[in-house]
C-alpha cells in the first residue's frame, strides 16, 4: 500500500481524537489549533511542517518521523519520543508544555527549547549538546549520563544537574541559577 504524499496543506481546528489524520508524508504542512491528544500519530512522516497551538498530549508517536518540525504553543504532556524514528530528528519548542514527557537516549544536538514547561521530563542518557534552553522551567528534568555540553542553561530555571553523573563541558549558566548544579549537596547560599 503507498502512502500519500501530502505538501503544503493547511489542516485548522480539526479534531483528529475521532478520525485520525490520514497516514501519509506530510511535507510543509501547518496544523494550527487541532487536538491529537490521546490519539494515533504512529507510523506518521512529517517534513517540515509546524505545529501550533495543537493538543498531543498522550499521542501514541511511534515510528512517527518528525523532520525539521516547529512545535509552537503545543500542549505536548506525556510524549515519548524515544519511540519515534530518530533517523534525520530534529526539532524545535517554543512555548509548549512537555511536562511528563520522555527523550531517553536521543540524540537531540542543537534542539531549541524556548519558554517551555518541561516538569518531570526525561533526559536521561540524551546527547543535547549545544541546545538551548531559554527561559524554560525544568523541575524534576532528569538529567542522568546526558550529554549537556555547551548546552546553554542561562535563563533555565528549577533544574538539578548532577556534574558527576553528566558531561557539562562548556555548558553555560548563569550566577542566578548555579545553584542547580549544587542541589546534591543541601547547601544553603546567601
Amino acid at each position: 500500500m503507498n502512502t500519500p504524499f501530502i505538501a503544503d496543506q493547511t489542516y485548522k481546528g480539526q479534531d483528529f481524537t475521532k478520525n485520525r489524520l490520514q497516514k501519509g508524508e506530510y511535507e510543509n504542512c501547518r496544523f494550527e489549533g487541532c487536538d491529537f491528544s490521546n490519539s494515533l500519530l504512529d507510523n506518521q512522516n512529517f517534513m517540515e511542517c509546524e505545529f501550533f497551538d495543537c493538543n498531543l498530549s498522550n499521542t501514541n508517536i511511534t515510528h512517527t518521523v518528525f523532520n525539521e518540525i516547529t512545535f509552537s504553543h503545543c500542549k505536548m504532556m506525556g510524549l515519548r519520543f524515544e519511540e519515534c524514528n530518530d533517523f534525520l530528528m530534529t526539532f524545535s519548542f517554543s512555548n509548549c508544555v512537555l511536562n511528563f514527557s520522555s527523550f531517553y537516549k536521543l540524540r537531540l544536538k542543537n534542539t531549541q527549547f524556548v519558554e517551555c514547561k518541561l516538569l518531570d521530563v526525561d533526559f536521561a542518557e540524551s546527547d543535547l549538546t549545544s541546545s538551548i534552553f531559554d527561559t524554560c522551567e525544568l523541575n524534576k528534568a532528569n538529567f542522568y549520563q546526558t550529554t549537556l555540553d555547551k548546552v546553554d542553561f542561562r535563563t533555565a530555571v528549577n533544574f538539578s544537574i548532577d556534574p558527576e553523573n553528566n558531561r557539562i563541558k562548556k555548558a553555560r549558566f548563569s550566577k542566578d541559577n548555579i545553584i542547580g548544579l549544587l542541589s546534591k549537596y543541601d547547601l544553603t547560599i546567601d
